[in-house]
């Protein structure tokens, strides 16, 4: 009896694919933990829907969520969300292999900024505050003490070469699009301009400059696009359509000498460019047009007029 009350009382298992379309519904709407992620698709009937669920059916609960992501290996996690590993896509011709945008945005770590640890000693930054509060002559202090001492001193430099978090060694510390500094990581997509495929979804440290892991980004995207044939190569070549932050003489330089054709946008300047004699660079930018580029006038000028 005992036996059977347990076997009615276990909770039954999520199917992989629901699973993973819990796993996108946490992405893309921002949710940092699996309980979030549990409570928005018991919240929507559409989500209910997209998760393929009964009316009677119960959304899985956090902690089936946990349990499921620890019994599955990482391989097939991967193989599940790689892209371009479905056949279907070239099969029914889903993805062009024309042009691929990418673009890229920090995000926040699951790692608070108070736990981060000095990488010298392992002191962390409290612990840090009351050395210099003891060696500046002044008692010890509270935590609000130590807190306002730490918004009025000068000075004040957090380095990822000096500070890391001791539950996440790879965060890094950077400055958020809205302008808190906390742990992140840099995820950047690549995706089929043609039909919104995702070509490559790679996570690089995150205080790396976009110019830093664009090449990174589309050799994973190379390596998808030719499990579907459309590598990028002599006869096959491919646009890379980014925005301003990717923009970079170096990285245009060695990718004028590749597949890709670059398409990416050129910051505003009030200088004109200078080139001291890299006659390489100077083609690779010139040569880098966007529509922008070729259809807008620079800002101040006069408009032509149509045709």
């Amino acid at each position: 009896m005992r036996g059977a009350l347990r076997e009615r009382d276990r909770a039954a298992g999520v199917p992989p694919g629901r699973y993973f379309r819990m796993l996108f519904v946490g992405y893309f709407e921002g949710l940092d933990s699996e309980r979030g992620i549990a409570w928005r698709c018991a919240d929507s009937l559409s989500l209910r829907q997209f998760l393929k669920l009964g009316a009677s059916e119960a959304v899985p609960d956090h902690s089936t969520l946990s349990r499921t992501r620890a019994r599955l290996p990482l391989e097939l996690q991967d193989a599940r969300v790689r892209p371009g590993a479905p056949a279907s896509w070239r099969k029914h011709g889903l993805v062009k292999g024309r042009r691929v945008g990418v673009d890229a945005s920090p995000m926040e770590a699951n790692a608070p900024m108070r736990s981060i640890v000095r990488r010298a000693d392992g002191v962390g930054w409290h612990a840090m505050l009351g050395e210099l509060a003891r060696s500046s002559g002044i008692a010890t202090l509270s935590t609000e003490q130590l807190r306002q001492l730490d918004r009025t001193r000068k000075g004040k430099r957090v380095s990822n070469a000096h500070w890391a978090s001791p539950s996440d060694p790879e965060a890094r510390i950077t400055r958020l699009k809205d302008g808190r500094t906390r742990l992140a990581y840099k995820p950047e997509h690549a995706v089929d301009l043609d039909s919104g495929a995702l070509l490559a979804a790679a996570v690089h440290p995150g205080d790396a400059g976009d110019p830093q892991t664009l090449e990174a980004t589309l050799e994973v995207a190379a390596t998808n696009l030719e499990g579907l044939e459309l590598a990028p190569g002599p006869g096959h070549e491919v646009e890379v359509v980014a925005d301003k932050g990717h923009h970079a003489r170096e990285v245009l330089k060695r990718l004028a000498n590749s597949p890709w054709t670059t398409r990416i946008a050129e910051p505003a300047r009030r200088t004109v460019l200078r080139w001291h004699g890299d006659e390489d660079a100077r083609v690779a930018v010139n040569s880098c047009e966007t529509p922008r580029c070729r259809f807008m006038p620079p800002p101040g000028a006069a408009r032509a007029a149509p045709f």
